[in-house]
């Protein structure tokens, strides 16, 4: 049976976790701060799907083209008339009044760092020093680093943040595109690392891996523990010095808060939680050894359910914005043996999980004010391929020209379909969108404005839209 474990923590860990503080502000012990919250509150769940998730395979079959482009899947009707999805995905259909889809999203690049780039930062163009091996201080900063930049805080919670680990290549290399770029390392976005983390784990581990005979370089984690509570990468040294102690770097953030509290900025329940600020109740409210078993099994009992459970706990807790790997080292990068490990290791958690979610948030009274979106950095090949020097089994390959987008929530209209591809599903036939529709639909949905910008490092103001909001009201 997997146990959640509590990693050793050193001091430096306990200064970054004492660094993020109130994190565990809104949830078990503080029902209060949940209450307070404004239905009208704004919230983001980005679901990043890494490797790419086949169109076909899930939101956009092709049950008239040949076989060859159809592929081994059917369909099944959903409780949309006339919308029809894969066969593996049986939970959503039967939620699709909650949900819409996009399936004319595109963008040039068929290359996984590019893409990644692409799609976690709304920006098509490659900006200048791109290295596909490494993140760049050239790069376009990411939507997380935005939305922790530009949205106003709340509970005193980071108002972006990103679970339940970075993304990196089986290789070992960090993908690009997850960082704050151009913005500095200072804005980096806040990085809840929850699992006992490998850069060759895949999947929803445990219970759907794959085997080491099938897949010799891939190690298996066996543990999600209580969230690494890090700072982005440099501010511990920009902002602390490494001059402090411990107790005085947290006397000076209880100090801090309580000169908000008396400003006004928080009232007296806010100002009270100051003292949970070292208490153990804090990194407590994240441990999924205390979530109720039935949260549990409805999530389902592996890291995308835990990911999913942590990420709507957050939202109710007052983040803004929480960005979620669904498998990390390229998970859904199905080349070969695609259609049994969709069948069996990757598609069945994710409808699991994803429903949960959805019911979760309706339950609470959050779904409104809370937009899901879910896309990886491309689709995949129209037509099946066979990589028989690595594979038994055919899968497809990169393709940037279209992609489906899953979203809900957030002023979403259930049942709507924005675009179509062509008759292959390898391009947009109508209703083309971009990366750039897509992250203005985000910022939109946190309830930024059209005038708003971000600073680069240099204090050089950007403009924050570069597309309009994809109509999916």
């Amino acid at each position: 049976m997997l146990a959640f474990t509590h990693p050793r923590i050193t001091r430096r860990r306990a200064l970054q976790a004492g660094a993020v503080g109130l994190l565990g502000l809104g949830m078990g012990e503080l029902n209060a701060l949940r209450a307070e919250r404004k239905h009208t509150a704004k919230s983001v769940i980005y679901i990043f799907l890494s490797g790419g998730l086949a169109q076909h395979e899930s939101f956009d079959p092709k049950p008239d083209a040949v076989d060859t482009i159809r592929g081994e899947f059917g369909t099944i009707a959903t409780k949309t008339p006339g919308l029809r999805i894969t066969e593996h995905l049986p939970k959503l259909a039967t939620r699709a009044d909650k949900w819409a889809l996009v399936r004319s999203l595109t963008h040039k690049s068929n290359d996984h760092s590019l893409g990644h780039h692409i799609m976690l930062t709304g920006r098509s163009d490659t900006p200048v020093g791109f290295n596909p091996s490494k993140p760049q201080p050239t790069d376009y900063p990411s939507l997380a680093a935005i939305a922790g930049a530009v949205t106003k805080a709340r509970n005193n919670l980071p108002p972006a943040i990103v679970l339940p680990d970075k993304i990196v290549h089986n290789t070992g290399r960090v993908i690009p595109g997850q960082f704050a770029g151009v913005m500095g390392r200072a804005r980096d976005p806040w990085l809840i690392e929850a699992s006992a983390f490998e850069p060759k784990a895949y999947g929803a581990f445990p219970e759907y891996e794959f085997d080491h005979q099938e897949r010799p370089y891939e190690f298996k984690r066996k543990t999600f523990t209580i969230p690494d509570l890090s700072l982005p990468e440099g501010v511990d040294g920009e902002r602390f010095g490494g001059r402090l102690d411990i107790l005085k770097q947290l006397d000076a953030q209880r100090k801090t808060l309580d000169a908000a509290a008396n400003a006004g900025a928080f009232d007296r329940t806010r100002a009270d939680a100051v003292s949970l600020l070292t208490d153990a109740r804090v990194r407590a409210a994240f441990d999924l050894n205390k979530a109720h078993p039935k949260d549990l099994d409805r999530y389902g009992r592996n890291s995308f359910g835990w990911s999913l459970l942590m990420a709507a706990r957050l939202v109710e807790a007052g983040v803004n914005l929480v960005q979620v790997n669904l498998g990390n080292n390229e998970t859904w990068d199905t080349h070969g043996n695609a259609f049994p490990h969709l069948k069996e290791k990757l598609l069945p958690p994710t409808d699991k999980s994803l429903c949960a979610l959805l019911d979760d948030l309706e339950q609470r009274g959050l779904l409104e004010s809370t937009l899901i979106v879910m896309a990886g950095e491309f689709g995949r090949t129209p037509r099946i391929s066979t990589l028989v020097q690595h594979y038994k089994g055919p899968g497809r390959d990169h393709w940037g020209a279209v992609q489906s987008v899953f979203l809900a929530g957030g002023g979403v209209r259930g049942g709507k379909v924005i675009g179509s591809s062509d008759k292959t599903g390898g391009y947009p036939a109508t209703d083309p969108q971009t990366p750039e529709n897509f992250a203005a639909t985000i910022y939109s949905a946190l309830g930024l404005p059209k005038t708003a910008s971000w600073s680069d490092s240099e204090g050089r103001p950007h403009h924050l839209y570069h597309g309009e909001p994809m109509p999916v009201g």
